[in-house]
C-alpha cells in the first residue's frame, strides 16, 4: 500500500502528466536559479565589502602602530641625542665618567642592552653592555651614519626570539660644531617586542589581529612568536595565498633609517568574512525558499487557470475509449476555448467520416464476398486445368513408354504371322522371346511412368537431393556414367516450381537414354547471378539447371513427328515462367538449360 502511495505520488509531481505541474517546476527552476545566482552575486559583493573594509581598517591599524612605534623610537634616540649633548658639555670626559654616565643612562633606560662612545678615530672609549663588533666599529652604519648626523638602523634578525635589533648612533660634537666621535646605542628585540605587543593588543580588533615590522629591505624584524620567520621566498606573500587579509604602512624611503621601517598587521580572511558568508547562506536560503512558495502557488495557480483544459482533455480521452462521441465547446474566447472549438469540429468531422467509413467498409465487404466467391470460382477452374495438365502429361508419360513398347511388339507380330510357315521352329522360338522381351519391358515402363506421376522427393528433400537419387537410379539402370553438382540454396528449392523442374529433368533422361547414345550424362543447379547491378536484394532468387550429355546430338529446330518428348519440356518451362536454352551439334552432344525464379 505505502510503495502504491509513493508511485501516485511520484506520478502526480512528473511535469509529463501535468501541466500545471510543469509550469510549477519551470517556476521553481527558474526561481532556484536565481536564488543561487542571487545569493552568489549577494554574498560576493557582501564578501568584497566586508574585504575591502576590513583591510582599510587593518591599514588604520597599521598606520597607528607604526606611528607609536616611531614615537617610541625617536624619544629613545632623543634620549641618546641628550646624553651626547651632556657628553659635549662636560668638561670631565675621562673614560670613567663617560662610564658613569653610560651606567646612569642604562640603569633608567634598561631596553639600551649597550651603550657605548667612540672617538672620531673609530676607537671605543668607552662602553656598557656587551656586543660584538664584526669588522671593527669603523665598518658599523651607526658609527659611519652617526658621524654625519643622527642614526638609527635596524639589523635584520636570524629568529623572531632574536637578540639585539635597533642601533643608534648620534654624533658627539662641541660648541664649535667640530664632531670629535659618535654615541652609540643597541635597543633589544624584547623591549621592541613589548612595544609592538602593547600597540597590538590597545586595539579595537574583533578578531585575533597578527602584526608583522619588516625593515626597508621587507625583512622581519618583529612577528609573532607562534608564525616562523618568513623567508625570501615568501617573504612578500603575507596573504598566504589570499587566506589572510593584510594592510601595510611603510614610512618615508627617503627619510632617516627608522621611518624607512613597515608595519604589517593580518587577520584570518575565514573569520573576518564570516559575517559575509553567512549572509550568502541566509540569502540563499531565503530566496530558495521563496522560490518553493513561488513554485507551489504557481502550481496552485496553473491547476486553477488550466481547469477547462483538463476537462477538453479529459472528454478527448473518453472519445478516444470510444466512450462519448463528440465534445463539448468550451466557453469564453482565450486560448482554450479556440482549441476547445477547433477540436470539437475536427471531432465532429472525424465521426462522419467514420460513419462514412463504416457504410464504405460495408460495401466493400460485400465486394469482397462477391470476389471472393469469384476468386474460388477461378480456383476451380485452375484446378480443372491442373487436371487437364496432368491428364496431357500422362499422355505423354505413356505415348513415351507404353505406345513406344505396343508398337515393337505389333511388329514383332506382324512379322511372325507372315513369316509363320516358313521359318524355322528354332527361329519362330526366339522371334517369339523377342515379343515377350518387349511386352514386358513395355510393362516395366508402364509401371514406372504410373510411379513418376505418383509422386517424388522433391517435396519432402528438396530439388539437389531429389536429382541426386534421379541420377543415380539413372546410371544403375542405364550404366551410363553421371555427374551431379548443386549448391546449398538451390539445392533446398521445393514446392510447385521445384517439381517441374524435376519433371522436366526426368523427361531429358528418358530422351538421353533412348536417343542420345551417350556415354556420360551430367546435372548442375546453382543459384544464377543476378543480371541487374541495383537488383533488390530481397528479391526471389534466380535457379539454373544444366543436363548435358556426350551423345550424338541433333538438330533442335526439328521437330520430326510423333516425337513430343522435347515439346513437352517447352511446355513445362512455360508453366514455371523459367528461359529454357537447347544447344546441341551432331556428334558434339547436347545441353538443356533451364533459369527460372524461385
Amino acid at each position: 500500500m505505502a510503495t502504491r502511495f509513493n508511485t501516485s505520488a511520484w506520478q502526480s509531481l512528473d511535469p509529463r502528466r501535468s501541466l500545471a505541474v510543469a509550469i510549477g517546476w519551470a517556476v521553481f527552476v527558474v526561481v532556484t536559479l536565481t536564488a543561487a545566482l542571487g545569493a552568489a552575486l549577494s554574498a560576493r559583493h557582501a564578501e568584497q565589502q566586508i574585504r575591502t573594509d576590513t583591510e582599510q581598517l587593518l591599514r588604520q591599524y597599521a598606520s597607528r602602530i607604526y606611528t607609536s612605534i616611531q614615537l617610541s623610537l625617536q624619544t629613545r634616540r632623543s634620549i641618546i641625542r641628550a646624553s651626547a649633548l651632556q657628553i659635549a658639555a662636560s668638561t670631565d670626559r675621562g673614560d670613567e665618567a663617560l662610564t658613569r654616565h653610560l651606567e646612569a643612562v642604562h640603569r633608567e633606560f634598561p631596553e639600551f642592552v649597550w651603550l657605548g662612545v667612540a672617538d672620531d678615530r673609530a676607537q671605543l672609549i668607552a662602553s656598557v653592555g656587551e656586543r660584538a663588533e664584526a669588522g671593527g666599529i669603523a665598518a658599523q652604519p651607526w658609527f659611519q651614519a652617526g658621524r654625519r648626523d643622527l642614526y638609527m638602523g635596524a639589523t635584520a634578525a636570524t629568529s623572531p626570539t632574536a637578540g639585539e635589533i635597533v642601533d643608534v648612533g648620534v654624533p658627539l660634537r662641541f660648541a664649535d660644531g667640530r664632531v670629535v666621535g659618535v654615541v652609540g646605542a643597541t635597543l633589544s628585540r624584547a623591549w621592541l617586542r613589548g612595544v609592538t605587543q602593547r600597540l597590538e593588543h590597545a586595539l579595537d580588533a574583533t578578531h585575533d589581529v597578527q602584526v608583522w615590522l619588516l625593515d626597508t629591505d621587507g625583512q622581519v624584524l618583529i612577528g609573532p612568536e607562534a608564525q616562523p620567520v618568513p623567508t625570501a621566498t615568501n617573504r612578500t606573500d603575507f596573504t598566504e595565498g589570499g587566506r589572510m587579509l593584510v594592510g601595510r604602512h611603510a614610512g618615508d624611503p627617503h627619510g632617516n633609517g627608522a621611518a624607512a621601517w613597515q608595519v604589517v598587521v593580518r587577520e584570518d580572511a575565514a573569520s573576518a568574512l564570516a559575517s559575509a558568508r553567512a549572509t550568502r547562506d541566509a540569502v540563499f536560503l531565503t530566496t530558495l525558499l521563496s522560490g518553493v512558495i513561488a513554485a507551489l502557488a504557481a502550481a496552485i495557480a496553473a491547476h486553477g487557470l488550466l481547469g477547462r483544459l483538463r476537462r477538453l482533455s479529459t472528454q478527448a480521452f473518453a472519445i478516444q475509449r470510444g466512450e462519448r462521441l463528440q465534445l463539448d465547446r468550451p466557453s469564453g474566447h482565450d486560448e482554450v476555448a479556440q482549441i476547445g472549438g477547433t477540436l470539437a469540429t475536427t471531432v465532429d468531422q472525424l465521426q462522419r467520416e467514420k460513419q462514412a467509413l463504416t457504410r464504405l467498409n460495408a460495401e466493400l465487404d460485400t465486394r469482397v464476398t462477391k470476389r471472393t466467391a469469384r476468386i474460388e470460382r477461378m480456383a476451380e477452374e485452375a484446378r480443372h486445368a491442373a487436371v487437364a495438365r496432368e491428364r496431357l502429361h500422362m499422355a505423354r508419360e505413356l505415348h513415351d513408354t507404353l505406345a513406344h513398347s505396343l508398337m515393337a511388339l505389333l511388329a514383332q507380330l506382324r512379322l511372325i504371322r507372315r513369316l509363320r510357315g516358313r521359318l524355322p521352329s528354332d527361329e519362330l522360338d526366339a522371334e517369339l522371346q523377342r515379343a515377350e522381351a518387349v511386352a514386358a519391358s513395355g510393362v516395366d515402363e508402364a509401371r514406372a511412368a504410373i510411379a513418376r506421376m505418383r509422386g517424388n522427393s522433391v517435396s519432402e528433400a528438396g530439388l539437389g537431393p531429389a536429382l541426386a537419387e534421379l541420377l543415380d537410379r539413372f546410371g544403375q539402370r542405364t550404366g551410363l556414367r553421371t555427374r551431379f553438382a548443386s549448391d546449398r540454396t538451390a539445392g533446398a528449392l521445393a514446392g510447385e516450381r521445384a517439381e517441374v523442374a524435376f519433371r522436366m529433368v526426368e523427361e531429358a533422361l528418358r530422351n538421353v537414354e533412348r536417343h542420345a547414345g551417350a556415354t556420360t550424362v551430367g546435372v548442375h543447379l546453382a543459384s544464377a547471378p543476378t543480371a541487374a547491378p541495383d537488383a533488390d536484394p530481397g528479391a526471389a532468387p534466380r535457379i539454373r539447371l544444366e543436363v548435358s550429355d556426350d551423345g550424338v546430338g541433333f538438330d533442335p529446330n526439328l521437330r520430326p513427328p510423333g516425337h513430343y518428348g522435347l515439346r513437352g519440356i517447352r511446355e513445362q518451362a512455360e508453366l514455371i515462367e523459367g528461359r529454357l536454352e537447347v544447344s546441341s551439334t551432331a556428334g558434339a552432344g547436347t545441353r538443356l538449360t533451364l533459369e527460372f525464379t524461385a
